[in-house]
């Protein structure tokens, strides 16, 4: 089965540039040229995942990836005509799993809507198997389901900080470079930098952890990266 991709931009000759280019690699593209219609498409049509602009009429991608990362684990890439580092560092903070700045070439999208296909198909989802359930103190890890339970009660992660947290725990103990996570985690086709998974852990440490000024789960080693800490 292909996977489905919401193409969201108001730039209509590059909506069909990019739905042509997409389609010739088997995939099914709908597409939308304004955050409200974007958001209605996501939710009824379930896109496996959405490349969305920054600017759009209506309502601005911005808004429309805060709107739509609690409610979808697809993968979503911000596409922005903008260079500056806040426009990027502000996407990864309400969720967005990665960046690409026009102009930019059919062949470079193409590079990261694979690596973010291709992180996200590494669960089986089919599985409804109890060795996909990894326990770790109050944590319980649903590998199958992409889902997380703390005490019992869901803890709303996005898709990428799902994936943060499932490879830390399945490596508990090892303490992981930030070099290492982007490769093992984000996908050695990514084309962003370390600050990515600073700011992913923090947005991840903001909802996971019970105690803010003690973290228990996501552990920092200073000076070399991050591990879980297994004795829970």
């Amino acid at each position: 089965m292909c996977a489905k991709i919401l193409v969201v931009d108001d730039e209509q000759p590059l909506v069909e540039l990019l739905t042509a280019n997409l389609e010739r690699e088997g995939y099914e593209v709908i597409s939308a040229g304004d955050g409200l219609t974007a958001i209605e498409l996501a939710e009824h049509q379930k896109p496996d995942l959405i490349l969305l602009d920054w600017m759009l009429p209506k309502l601005d991608g911005f808004e429309v990836c805060k709107r739509l990362r609690p409610k979808t684990t697809a993968p979503i890439i911000m596409v922005t005509a903008k260079g500056e580092e806040i426009d990027k560092i502000l996407g990864l903070e309400i969720g967005a799993d990665d960046y690409i700045t026009k102009p930019f070439s059919p062949r470079e999208v193409l590079a990261r809507v694979k690596a973010q296909l291709r992180r996200g198909s590494y669960v089986d989802k089919e599985s409804t198997s109890t060795e996909n359930i990894i326990k770790i103190g109050e944590l319980e890890i649903d590998k199958s389901a992409y889902q997380i339970r703390r005490a019992g009660v869901d803890v709303a992660l996005t898709f990428r900080e799902f994936q943060l947290v499932l490879f830390l725990a399945e490596n508990a103990g090892q303490v992981f470079s930030r070099e290492a996570l982007l490769q093992h985690v984000w996908g050695y086709e990514y084309f962003g930098d370390v600050r990515t998974v600073d700011v992913t852990v923090r947005r991840t440490r903001e909802k996971l952890e019970p105690d803010q000024n003690n973290y228990r789960y996501i552990l920092t080693k200073r000076g070399v990266g991050y591990y879980f800490d297994k004795s829970q």
